[in-house]
C-alpha cells in the first residue's frame, strides 16, 4: 500500500519514462514522470527526483543499466515502466522480459521502496500493424500483474480503460504518448498510488472529435506514418541500431523539483489537445 510522503522518486524505464512526445531534445522533455514528481512535489516540498530512463532500452536493458544506480539512491518511490520495446522485437519472450522486471521489483522492495508500475494497452487499437503482437501485451501484462502481486507492487492498470488508446494522447509517431497522454499516465500513478487529490478522472473518455477523418486522408495519414515513423523505425532493426545509442540518463542525480500548478486542466473531459 502506498505510504507516502515520499522525498526520494526514482524513476526506470525507456523513452516513455523519459518523456519522448510530451516536448523535444531541443526544447527538453517533460514527460509523465515529471509530472508525476511535479504533483508529488506540490504536497512533499522536499521531494528530491531522478530519472534514470533512456530511449530504446530493452527491458534487459533497464535491469542492468538502471536499477543499481536506483538503489544506490535508497528512494522511497520507484517506478518501473518497460517491455514495449521488447514487444515490438521478433524474438519476443515474455518470461525473460517478466524475468527482469519482476528481479527489479524484488531488489527494490526489499530495500523498503514503494514500486509501481502499469499496465500496457492494446497497440492494435493504436496503429493496425500492431494487431501481430496484441497477444504479446496481453502475456506481459499478466506477467506484470503476478510479479507485482508477489513484491506488493503498485500497479496502474491502464490496460482495461478504452481512453488510453483515443488517438488524442498519442504522438504523432503512434509510439509515444502525447502531452495529453503523459498527463493521463501521470494521473493514472497518482491515483494508484492515492496521492492526495487523485482520482479516477483519467479514466474518463474525451469527447467525440467534431470532424471525421475521410477515407482518402485517412489512407494518407497511413502513408505518411509508414515513411516517417516506420520506414526508419525499421531500418534501425536491420541496421542493429537504438534510437537511445550514446544517449544518457536526462535526471541522473536526485535534484530538488519544484511543483507546476495548473495541471489538472491537461485532464479535463472537455480537452480536445491532441499533442
Amino acid at each position: 500500500m502506498p505510504n507516502g510522503p515520499y522525498l526520494r522518486y526514482v524513476a526506470l524505464g525507456d523513452s516513455q519514462t523519459e518523456g519522448l512526445g510530451d516536448g523535444d531534445d531541443i526544447r527538453g522533455l517533460r514527460g509523465w514522470a515529471d509530472r508525476l514528481a511535479e504533483q508529488i512535489a506540490g504536497h512533499s516540498p522536499g521531494l528530491r527526483y531522478a530519472n534514470l530512463a533512456v530511449r530504446g532500452r530493452l527491458t534487459g536493458q533497464v535491469h542492468t543499466e538502471q536499477l543499481a544506480p536506483a538503489l544506490a539512491m535508497r528512494p522511497d518511490l520507484v517506478t518501473v515502466v518497460a517491455g514495449i520495446n521488447d514487444i515490438l522485437r521478433p524474438r519476443f519472450d515474455a518470461d525473460e522480459v517478466a524475468g527482469h522486471l519482476e528481479a527489479m521489483f524484488a531488489a527494490l522492495t526489499a530495500q523498503g521502496a514503494c514500486v509501481a508500475t502499469l499496465t500496457f494497452p492494446d497497440l492494435a487499437r493504436i496503429t493496425p500493424l500492431a494487431r501481430p503482437v496484441g497477444h504479446r501485451v496481453t502475456a506481459l501484462n499478466e506477467h506484470i500483474r503476478e510479479a507485482a502481486g508477489r513484491h506488493g507492487v503498485i500497479v496502474a492498470e491502464t490496460s482495461p480503460h478504452p481512453v488510453v488508446t483515443d488517438p488524442r494522447l498519442w504522438s504523432t509517431d503512434r509510439l509515444h504518448a502525447s502531452p495529453l497522454g503523459h498527463a493521463r499516465i501521470a494521473a493514472a500513478f497518482a491515483d494508484a498510488l492515492a496521492l492526495p487529490g487523485s482520482d479516477d478522472a483519467w479514466t474518463r473518455p474525451l469527447p467525440d472529435e467534431p470532424a471525421v477523418r475521410s477515407g482518402l486522408r485517412a489512407v494518407g495519414a497511413e502513408l505518411r506514418w509508414l515513411g516517417t515513423f516506420l520506414g526508419p523505425w525499421l531500418v534501425r532493426r536491420v541496421r542493429r541500431r537504438s534510437s537511445g545509442d550514446g544517449r544518457h540518463a536526462k535526471r541522473p542525480a536526485l535534484l530538488p523539483v519544484a511543483p507546476v500548478a495548473g495541471e489538472p486542466s491537461l485532464l479535463r473531459a472537455d480537452s480536445h489537445s491532441n499533442g
